[in-house]
């Protein structure tokens, strides 16, 4: 779910780029967002893989930006939940391959779906996490 995923992961980023010298638990980032912490800590595991993020165990731990808000694009948050997936899906099913239209449509949804992927991209990555933490 690319669209949840991005939206919880700006939600995240923003909340630490506010917050940029504290250590924030995933407990004030799940009631931030209003959804379970599970949730948040996944999310969490994602921007830690991607190099976004630190976190540091204990009482007093939590999470933070590994580098300035400025140094971060809101196209890094994109590409970190991204992965290689696309953000529309084929479906599951296999189309006819005697139909005009089947045979072809999986080859040209995909080139499609690239190319609204990249459009995203681009289009974030003109945004960075600080500009969009600048507008709260």
């Amino acid at each position: 779910m690319i669209k949840s995923s991005l939206s919880t992961s700006l939600h995240i980023m923003t909340v630490l780029a506010m917050f940029s010298e504290e250590w924030i638990s995933s407990r004030i980032l799940a009631e931030s967002i209003n959804i379970n912490p599970v949730l948040v800590r996944e999310e969490l595991r994602v921007l830690k893989n991607a190099g976004l993020i630190q976190s540091k165990e204990g009482k007093n731990g939590g999470v933070k930006l590994i580098k300035s808000a400025d140094q971060i694009l809101l196209s890094d948050i994109f590409k970190a939940i991204k992965k290689e997936d696309h953000i529309f899906t084929l479906r599951t099913n296999s189309p006819d391959k005697t139909c005009k239209v089947g045979k072809k449509i999986n080859t040209n949804l995909k080139s499609l779906y690239q190319e609204i992927d990249e459009a995203i991209y681009a289009k974030l990555n003109e945004v960075s996490l600080e500009s969009f933490k600048n507008r709260f």
